[in-house]
């Protein structure tokens, strides 16, 4: 069976998701710093390690997905 075509979106929707990916990239970053931080302190607050580490992992995640999106957006 063929594979079904996708629509490109609006350039609006394109604007908008790289300002999300802006967003979320100053985010992170600033998670990855509250995350070394906490590292170079250890062992003090070694109590909130994995959840700081759950965060910023997530946020990661995250900004990899929408990055994929845009960039199958921008090849549409």
């Amino acid at each position: 069976m063929g594979e079904a075509k996708t629509a490109k979106p609006a350039p609006e929707a394109i604007e908008a998701l790289k300002k999300s990916i802006k967003r979320l990239n100053s985010k992170a970053g600033q998670q990855k710093m509250d995350l070394h931080d906490l590292a170079e302190g250890l062992p003090t607050s070694y109590e909130t390690l994995l959840e700081m580490a759950q965060k910023t992992y997530d946020i990661y995640l995250e900004l990899d997905k929408l990055k994929k999106q845009l960039k199958t957006w921008e090849e549409l």
